[in-house]
């Protein structure tokens, strides 16, 4: 479920999940190299009990940034092309070359690399974790070149979306989440 709501004197996006997950986003033809700089505000009710963004039974966060980018799928592995192919056909859309999420995890430490329980093309980085800090807002910047060359090893190519993303399907919870002000800007 998402709204938008007056927060601290600004219109700011308001998430909230009970046992599902869900997105919502825009498409992009941004090219990573060149607007490399991503910042965002959020804040979160509160962490998902019992999620574990490792565990494929627990992979749920109460806020997510969700970048998808485009390259060369051929030059995938066969295991990571027949997993595309595959989930491609069960949600009727064509997964993106590589999506690099940063998430606030229940409690795993900021900075950890948590790779997609499912699909290494699928890459979390932690910016946020814990109760400490629900309740209030957190601006976040990263530079998602360097990001995406630290987690997959190589250069972006065009940034395909942007979501904000809040999710409690797999532990069954609920989840709620805020988010402000997402821009891209060159270094």
């Amino acid at each position: 479920e998402f709204d938008l709501v007056h927060d601290d004197g600004k219109v700011v996006l308001h998430a909230k999940s009970e046992a599902g997950a869900s997105g919502i986003g825009v498409h992009t033809t941004l090219d990573a190299a060149k607007t490399p700089m991503l910042a965002w505000r959020w804040k979160i009710a509160n962490v998902v009990e019992g999620a574990d963004n490792s565990v494929a039974g627990k992979e749920d966060a109460a806020a997510r940034i969700v970048l998808a980018c485009d390259g060369d799928k051929d030059t995938l592995s066969f295991g990571d092309r027949t997993t595309m192919k595959l989930a491609s056909s069960v949600y009727s859309q064509e997964l993106p070359y590589a999506t690099l999420m940063y998430i606030w995890a229940s409690d795993a430490p900021v900075g950890t690399v948590i790779a997609n329980p499912h699909t290494k093309r699928i890459q979390m980085i932690v910016v946020a974790s814990g109760k400490a800090g629900a309740g209030k807002w957190h601006s976040v910047r990263r530079n998602i070149r360097d990001d995406y060359r630290k987690v997959f090893g190589e250069e972006p190519g065009t940034l395909t979306s942007i979501t904000a993303f809040s999710d409690s399907d797999n532990t069954g919870t609920t989840a709620e989440a805020w988010f402000g002000d997402i821009s891209l800007s060159a270094p």
